[in-house]
């Protein structure tokens, strides 16, 4: 064990964000995500809200200052009645960690291809719909 390191990041989570570069991509998906199916490789937390895990992340994943958009959400499919409050809880995380940036919404299909290009994919068990969320590392700066 190691000190001061939130347990939902387990070691695997952690050599993950260690191996990731900048420019590398990780998906936070919710439980209904084709996690298995689209990602080179997946890490299971299941029983693990997003928003935790984007807080815990986000203490020690910087964010890719050097893109318009850092963050990408996958949209709602046009005629879906979904609510996505939990937008509203990730833009607030997120700015509490890095201020200032960006999050973008992408189409559904346009995220499951962003999704298999990831260098990972952390599958949660986040019950809410659209809960989807791509981070793009960036650099630590001295």
């Amino acid at each position: 064990m190691l000190k001061n390191i939130p347990s939902i990041l387990s070691p695997e989570l952690l050599k993950v964000m260690m191996e990731m570069g900048h420019g590398d991509t990780i998906v936070i998906a919710d439980g209904n995500f084709p996690g298995a199916a689209l990602g080179r490789r997946v890490v299971r937390l299941d029983g693990h809200g997003a928003c935790e895990l984007l807080d815990a992340m986000l203490r020690f994943f910087p964010l890719d200052t050097y893109v318009d958009a850092p963050v990408t959400l996958m949209e709602v499919v046009p005629g879906d009645s979904v609510e996505t409050p939990i937008w509203d809880e990730y833009a607030r995380i997120v700015q509490a960690h890095e201020p200032g940036a960006a999050i973008d919404r992408v189409e559904r299909f346009r995220f499951y291809a962003l999704a298999r290009e990831a260098y990972c994919v952390v599958q949660t068990g986040e019950s809410a719909q659209y809960a989807n969320i791509l981070l793009k590392k960036g650099v630590v700066k001295s």
